[in-house]
């Protein structure tokens, strides 16, 4: 079972699609026994990541993800979260992974579109070539660290992906990336 961590943040839905699709049985739930239970757990999300940070903790889910031991995947926002803080509202973040999301620069913003992965890592990546394009829609981006598995360049070159441990995260979103994303969700599944 994977569980969706409902933080009244969006991408939900598209998140469950794609699961669905895979044959993988989720829930989508805010309950943190349920979470904790959960062979996998996803942490979806678009918005602002002040907001969306307040949302996990006035739900006290932010204390129940640092403490997973089974694999999570922090999608968008989500992955944004997961780090140790964010340009965007100057917010606090989770501190799982050692960096800071800073807004892009030298291009249009938002970045919306199609865009390659490069310098892949972690079986997350599992039949993946180097260069697939995948699909963003974002302003903010993790900055590059050691926990760096993936890389985009749009304008400047930022983590398209992260691992430390059991947690990983994609700055783009598989849910809606074609065949490469439904693969990256596979062996998401797989871990």
């Amino acid at each position: 079972m994977v569980a969706i961590i409902d933080y009244d943040t969006g991408n939900l839905r598209s998140v469950a699609n794609a699961l669905g699709r895979l044959g993988a049985e989720y829930v989508v739930t805010s309950n943190a026994e349920a979470i904790r239970n959960a062979e996998r757990v996803i942490l979806p999300g678009v918005g602002e990541a002040s907001t969306a940070m307040e949302k996990l903790r006035h739900r006290g889910l932010d204390g129940v993800i640092r403490e997973l031991k089974q694999p999570v995947l922090g999608i968008c926002i989500g992955v944004q979260l997961m780090c140790r803080w964010s340009e965007e509202g100057n917010t606090e973040c989770l501190g799982i992974f050692d960096t800071e999301v800073r807004k892009l620069s030298g291009r249009k913003v938002p970045e919306m579109g199609w865009n390659g992965i490069e310098a892949l890592k972690t079986p997350l990546f599992a039949s993946i070539e180097e260069g697939t394009f995948v699909y963003y829609v974002h302003s903010y981006a993790p900055q590059l660290c050691a926990q760096t598995i993936a890389r985009t360049e749009y304008g400047d070159i930022f983590s398209a992906a992260l691992n430390m441990a059991n947690f990983y995260g994609t700055q783009f979103h598989p849910e809606k990336s074609g065949s490469a994303g439904e693969k990256i969700m596979e062996n998401f599944l797989k871990l």
